[in-house]
Order: C-alpha cells, then sequence, then structure tokens
C-alpha cells in the first residue's frame, strides 16, 4: 500500500450517524454485532446524545440521537435498499454505506451468524473487475467478499473482507467530474450565463 506522505493517519477513529431511537441502536449494535458501547455523552442545553462503539482496530461507530432530528429520506439519505434489489444511490453529501472489515476465513460464518439473529441479509457478493463488477463464484478475479445488511434505521451496512493485495494496476480509472453528472443541478449552483 502507498504510504500517506502528508499525515500519519491511523484509521477512523469514528464515522458519526445519526439515530432515530438510541436505545435501539444500541440492541442492534452491542446487541446483535456485539460492538462494546465505550462512550456516552449528553450534548448540552438539551441538544441530544452521542454514543460510541467500538468497531475494533481502534475504530469506532458513532451516533447522534437529536429530539429534532427529521426522518431520513429514502435514495437522498441513504439508499432506498441494498443493493442486490437494484438500489445504490443515494445524495451528494450523504454516507452511503458502512462497511465493516472481517476476517476472510470466518466471512459465511459471520454471515450465517446475522440470519440466526434474524437478520435479513443479501447474497454474498465477490467484488470484481468485470463489467458488472461481481463474479457469479469466488475466483482469482475476485479482490473484495461482502453482503450487506440494514440497521433499525435502514442505514445500509456491509460486512467485507479483501481476497488479494493491492498493485498499481488496480487505480486505472480517469475521475469524473461535476459535468460528467446527470442530476439536474441546483440553480445555486449552476454557473453564471
Amino acid at each position: 500500500m502507498p504510504a500517506n506522505k502528508e499525515f500519519e493517519l491511523g484509521g477512523i477513529n469514528h464515522l458519526a450517524l445519526v439515530s432515530s431511537d438510541m436505545r435501539r441502536t444500541i440492541d442492534f449494535y452491542s446487541g446483535v454485532l456485539g460492538m462494546p458501547l465505550i462512550k456516552t455523552l449528553d450534548l448540552p442545553a438539551g441538544m441530544g446524545q452521542h454514543f460510541f462503539f467500538d468497531c475494533g482496530g481502534g475504530d469506532c461507530v458513532a451516533f447522534f440521537w437529536f429530539p429534532d432530528a427529521p426522518d431520513g429520506v429514502p435514495g437522498i439519505s441513504a439508499p432506498k435498499t441494498r443493493p442486490e434489489q437494484g438500489e445504490l444511490l443515494s445524495a451528494v453529501g450523504s454516507m452511503n454505506h458502512v462497511a465493516f472489515h472481517v476476517p476472510v476465513e470466518k466471512f459465511e460464518e459471520y454471515r450465517t451468524r446475522l440470519q440466526e439473529k434474524g437478520v435479513e441479509v443479501s447474497p454474498i457478493l465477490n467484488h470484481d473487475d468485470s463489467e458488472w463488477g461481481v463474479a457469479p463464484t469466488f475466483d482469482e478475479g475476485v479482490f473484495v467478499r461482502s453482503f450487506y445488511f440494514q440497521d433499525p434505521d435502514g442505514i445500509l451496512l456491509e460486512f467485507a473482507c479483501w481476497t488479494r493485495a493491492f498493485d498499481e494496476s488496480d487505480v486505472s480509472h480517469a475521475p469524473k467530474t461535476a459535468a460528467d453528472r446527470t442530476a439536474p443541478k441546483e440553480k445555486s449552483n449552476a454557473a453564471p450565463a
């Protein structure tokens, strides 16, 4: 892996998401996924709460609870469904999904374990560099295996495991720009005529 020459980063400290029901969030992330709840905060002036769960490797997933948070809008705040159900789209600036790294040798066992806990999970996806990005079977072209599921608020989650090392050939696509977008442009963001 190439080294960061600008900053010494040690991974993700935390991702901050928004919960509609902190008790239900604890039940899912600690009860179902087994993540220890390691820090809780009541925000000042009744603004809400901020809770942190250890998701391994020194990283955390955190949740805010705001008493006046608006409901999420599927397809804008997050994808409407799981990817295998035909939807991956979410809005610019949204958080599309959180992928947790799991050991390759426990990947299929973990999928079964979630199903046994009543979590609806996607089929296993063997991601490769083919036209559709998914191989029908696990072969030497697969670089990551994953499956998806949703938390009680509809946040899209993924368990993923890398299956091979990357090299310079894995960075080969020209980046798209705002000019390539087909979504309607907001008038306030449009360039002056």
